[in-house]
């Protein structure tokens, strides 16, 4: 009996020691360090796919991270080129976001591991070994819309000469020109000095147009999207991720509506107070109700994904109540709830009706310094206050051919016969 409890024991040695020399050769593999004297080659660790997209990203949407979400599952590093103002005025006309909100927003989507600035908007020779050399680029991504430059030039036509070019699907039902649109129609309806049958038959066309329900009263709200998530289309924006044992789960809630680098901001100061960023989004008839009923200009689930593209964000509970109730912190065991100095009201400060009186009391409410003074209404009123300028883009520019993608598109023809129509109204 003694001779075979040696020889187990003398097993399991070898097999120990042979674990070990197994477990230290797989640790010198993943190194790329195993000994060139064994015969063997030196391992090299496979070069991450490097892809590139740009764009204005003006007006920022989730159709903009839709493509930035296709683009990086391309490669395995999505680096975007942001275009300068200076070239968005030369080529499309004054921008409604300038080059560091656009940065903001581009640095925060989930899917963007990093971003060039001031890149041009026509990829050039030069730029392109640039993209090659510097930053390593090993393809350049655009959607599969057309993109021609003022010359009549494919935009993308020396990446595809080069082999270096692939294509993603456009996002269907959102551009920047739709909202732009829906923005100024609701302009027109507080002026309430038309009405919208006009209008009606000026967006019937082109994919880019506003929808408006058959019968809609001007003061009931006339524009209604027809966006419709799908299940999978909320799954690949969302983290699929819920807080660990013990983690302190950061509650803020809003509209957010015209997502903007304001609601970024703000967003990335709450997530550092936790763990966790858990985002509530109020319904479109709750926004309607304390805001009025030109608003929201996006739908509720337009807006849900694009808070779900914001890095900073975890989860979001979509059609959150508008008052945190005990049984909503219980449910999510909120451990601080939040939020910004800057708002379309002052609900959060008032004594009566006070929509966190619940939080409040639990000691559990705190007001976050916002870091940029910018709300929804700020952008529409870059809008309007930009309406001269836009007007003389489209005459000097109205026959030239744009980049569609990814740019804030003043040429197309349902906003010219808007702003042209309505130029006294706003």
């Amino acid at each position: 009996m003694a001779w075979q409890k040696e020889k187990i024991v003398g097993s399991c040695f070898a097999v120990g020691a042979a674990f070990a020399v197994g477990a230290s050769f797989l640790h010198l593999f993943l190194k790329g360090e195993l000994p060139l004297g064994l015969g063997l080659v030196p391992f090299r660790k496979r070069k991450p796919v490097r892809v590139y997209m740009d764009g204005c990203f003006d007006m920022m949407h989730y159709g903009h991270c839709n493509a930035l979400r296709q683009a990086r599952a391309l490669g395995d590093q999505l680096v975007v080129g942001v275009v300068s103002d200076e070239e968005i005025i030369a080529n499309k006309g004054p921008p409604v976001t300038p080059l560091h909100e656009r940065m903001i927003m581009v640095k925060a989507v989930k899917w963007v591991d990093e971003v060039i600035p001031d890149a041009p908007y026509a990829i050039t020779e030069e730029f392109m070994k640039r993209l090659f050399d510097e930053y390593q680029i090993d393809y350049i991504i655009h959607g599969d819309d057309p993109c021609v430059l003022p010359d009549g030039t494919d935009a993308y036509a020396l990446a595809k000469k080069a082999g270096r070019y692939k294509q993603i699907k456009r996002t269907e039902g959102v551009s920047s020109t739709d909202i732009v649109g829906r923005m100024l129609l609701c302009v027109r309806e507080r002026s309430n000095s038309q009405s919208h049958s006009s209008l009606q038959r000026q967006f019937s066309h082109g994919h880019n147009s506003p929808r408006f329900e058959d019968g809609a009263s001007s003061a009931a709200g006339t524009r209604v999207s027809h966006f419709l998530p799908t299940s999978r289309r909320i799954v690949q924006f969302s983290n699929g991720k819920g807080p660990g044992p013990g983690a302190r789960i950061i509650y803020i809630d809003g509209a957010f509506d015209l997502f903007h680098a304001g609601h970024v901001e703000i967003l990335r100061r709450a997530r550092e107070l936790g763990d966790f960023l858990l985002v509530g989004i109020h319904n479109d008839q709750t926004v309607s109700g304390k805001r009025g009923a030109q608003h929201p200009i996006m739908n509720l689930h337009e807006r849900s994904l694009s808070v779900l593209a914001c890095r900073y964000v975890d989860e979001v509970i979509i059609g959150a109540p508008w008052e945190v109730s005990k049984d909503t912190i219980t449910t999510f065991d909120i451990w601080k709830v939040v939020h910004g100095t800057v708002a379309e009201s002052d609900d959060f400060q008032k004594e009566e009706g006070n929509p966190y009186a619940v939080p409040k009391s639990m000691g559990i409410f705190e007001v976050l310094e916002s870091p940029l003074d910018i709300s929804t209404s700020t952008i529409i009123k870059r809008i309007v206050a930009n309406h001269e300028a836009y007007q003389a883009c489209l005459s000097s520019s109205s026959s030239f051919f744009y980049r569609s993608s990814c740019c804030f598109t003043l040429a197309n023809v349902s906003v010219n016969v808007f702003l042209c129509e309505y130029r006294n109204v706003i």
